[in-house]
């Protein structure tokens, strides 16, 4: 009885911070991928029919065919936009869990940053599926050890 009242009153602590999220058949939704860096939500995709209490099955491009066509609510996020305008899907390469990797395009500039003890070279790359403008810096010495043929055309 004891274990009853306790569970009772974790789970209304536990439901104060969450919300109910329940979608109709025929909404857009985003759905979340988890890369390193870029893009948290691809789709739009519709609604084709809910599947239990929390669970919605979607209607997924052909590019799709290895990923599984039923997400959590968790994993979705109302499209509030026009589903016209759509993420665009080209190249991109979901794998089963919902990843995708990206890779270095270029390098666009290196500087070096002075610590107290040792200089750190450091280079602005440009990633695939990005914008020019969302670059980031990265350690020299980590691109070489994972890209070293990004390397190979750049002046000395």
């Amino acid at each position: 009885e004891n274990l009853r009242v306790a569970q009772s009153r974790q789970r209304r602590y536990a439901d104060v911070c969450r919300r109910d999220l329940s979608f109709k058949v025929d909404d857009h939704v985003y759905l979340k991928v988890s890369p390193m860096r870029a893009l948290r939500y691809i789709g739009p995709f519709k609604i084709l029919k809910k599947k239990g209490e929390v669970a919605y099955h979607l209607e997924l491009p052909p590019s799709f065919s290895g990923v599984h066509d039923v997400f959590h609510v968790s994993q979705l996020k109302k499209c509030l936009r026009v589903p016209e305008q759509q993420t665009p899907l080209e190249g991109l390469e979901v794998q089963e869990n919902l990843t995708y990797t990206e890779h270095p395009v270029k390098i666009l500039d290196t500087s070096q940053r002075n610590t107290r003890n040792k200089k750190i070279k450091m280079c602005r790359v440009h990633w695939s599926h990005h914008i020019e403008a969302e670059t980031t810096w990265e350690r020299e010495d980590e691109l070489k050890a994972v890209y070293p043929a990004l390397f190979a055309n750049l002046p000395i």
